[in-house]
């Protein structure tokens, strides 16, 4: 055999190795994970925006219904509880990891259909506590599914385990905006009342959580967690098994050892504001859509047809981009994309009615939003350096990165009203610069140098 046909096996051989990673059970688990970590975010989000300026709601109210996303924001005050305590019976059964899983699950879909069950018009306060429930049990999840991603996964499945976790996101949140407003606008056009579609839609989406689920009892405990579990049997009964020890433990343990890290604030701060921007157009995203002209199915044929292969696009750039550059690199390509979305909608404000102007500015916001979300997850999960607290210490992080969906957002629809669609997303842009600028202040103090060279093991 000749040294070319040896190279040429061996090229075809590292490529069979890298594609066959994706058909493992483990990593397979976390894909299915994550299009249930992705499903709740938008019913107390985005589509529950659509379902409010549907129902002749103003934007004003809109916008501070941004507020219900809260837990995301504040949800590492009990992650501490998901490393520290147990479910009753479910964690005996299967596991902490996997417990805590499915408790999460069975009242993130008793939320969804309270929610889907009442009037934004008639009973803006019921709605507002049914998507606060609906936001504290998918916070709760996502905060479960962390960890067990980072238990479960060996080093070298880290990587591809965020590739897949970010699209199947991504496909979740589509599904409960672009599925939902298609069943809404079909039922209508078939008859049924409009007090009643949006229910079923939300109730459609509340069988879908079977997903996440089915990937948690098909799962197996991570070993990690099996091995943690063990340690702290022992470990309460020479405490007495008082539960506030361990709960105490486990919090203090992950904030001080976070707090320790050099540039800390500014860490904090870089956080908090990289994905503002994006945050602060996305809240208006929807209801933009459907003040300029478009209807529900338009938006909604877009949004599931090219925005979804936009998003599966993005997401394995963004894991081939995490995998192939230095984090900072990274990190400034994702700033100035979603920087650069934001500003194809001022473009579409300027168009109109065109359902090409509106499929260019999906597919841009979905490809360059799943570039994104990869990378910064991965950055997050860097961070994130003590296997004893991944789970309080990433929640912490991406509660913190909420805060711009929720209370920096907040007065979008205020602003909005004030300025007009284009100059709105142009302002939504320039939201931008402070990160940028955090940014360039912690690679000048090389905060950055080590981050970048091992995503495998620390990507989401």
């Amino acid at each position: 055999m000749s040294v070319g046909q040896l190279a040429g096996e061996g090229w075809r051989d590292r490529w069979r190795r890298t594609l066959s990673v994706y058909l493992e059970p483990r990593v397979l688990t976390i894909m299915f994970l994550g299009f249930s970590s992705g499903l709740p975010l938008a019913l107390s989000g985005s589509t529950l925006a659509i379902w409010m300026t549907d129902r002749g709601v103003d934007l004003a109210a809109i916008g501070l219904f941004s507020l219900v996303g809260l837990p995301y924001t504040i949800k590492f005050l009990w992650a501490p509880i998901v490393d520290a305590w147990n479910v009753p019976v479910l964690s005996r059964l299967l596991g902490r990891r996997r417990g805590w899983l499915i408790l999460s699950q069975i009242v993130l879909m008793a939320a969804i259909l309270f929610l889907g069950a009442q009037d934004p018009v008639a009973a803006p306060v019921l709605v507002a506590l049914g998507a606060v429930i609906l936001a504290a049990a998918s916070a709760t999840q996502d905060t479960v599914i962390d960890a067990f991603r980072v238990e479960s996964l060996d080093e070298d499945q880290q990587a591809p385990g965020m590739a897949v976790f970010v699209p199947a996101y991504r496909v979740g949140m589509l599904v409960a905006t672009a599925f939902v407003l298609i069943l809404v606008e079909w039922l209508e056009r078939s008859g049924i009342s409009s007090d009643i579609v949006w229910f079923y839609g939300y109730a459609a989406m509340a069988a879908l959580v079977c997903v996440g689920i089915g990937a948690s009892l098909m799962a197996t405990e991570p070993p990690a967690s099996k091995e943690a579990a063990a340690a702290e049997a022992a470990a309460s009964e020479a405490e007495q098994g008082h539960p506030i020890l361990k709960l105490w433990s486990a919090a203090y343990g992950a904030f001080t050892d976070f707090l320790s890290k050099p540039y800390v604030v500014a860490i904090l701060l870089f956080v908090l504001l990289f994905k503002f921007c994006d945050a602060f157009a996305g809240v208006m995203t929807g209801p933009f859509v459907i003040r300029i002209g478009f209807d529900k199915a338009d938006y909604a044929t877009i949004v599931k047809g090219v925005g979804l292969f936009a998003v599966l696009a993005g997401g394995f750039a963004g894991g081939f981009l995490a995998r192939a550059l230095p984090m900072v690199t990274c990190l400034w390509i994702a700033g100035f994309l979603q920087m650069g979305s934001n500003l194809v909608f001022s473009w579409l404000a300027w168009v109109g009615n065109d359902l090409t102007a509106l499929a260019v500015a999906i597919s841009v916001e979905n490809f360059t939003g799943g570039i994104g979300t990869v990378i910064f997850v991965a950055y997050l999960s860097s961070l994130c350096t003590s296997p004893l607290h991944t789970a309080t210490q990433y929640a912490l992080l991406s509660a913190l990165s909420a805060v711009g969906r929720t209370v920096l957002a907040s007065v979008s629809g205020f602003i909005a009203e004030a300025t007009g669609w284009v100059l709105f997303f142009m302002l939504t842009a320039v939201a931008a610069l402070p990160a940028l600028a955090l940014l360039a202040w912690l690679q000048s103090k090389g905060h950055f140098e080590g981050l970048g060279r091992k995503p495998e093991a620390e990507d989401r």
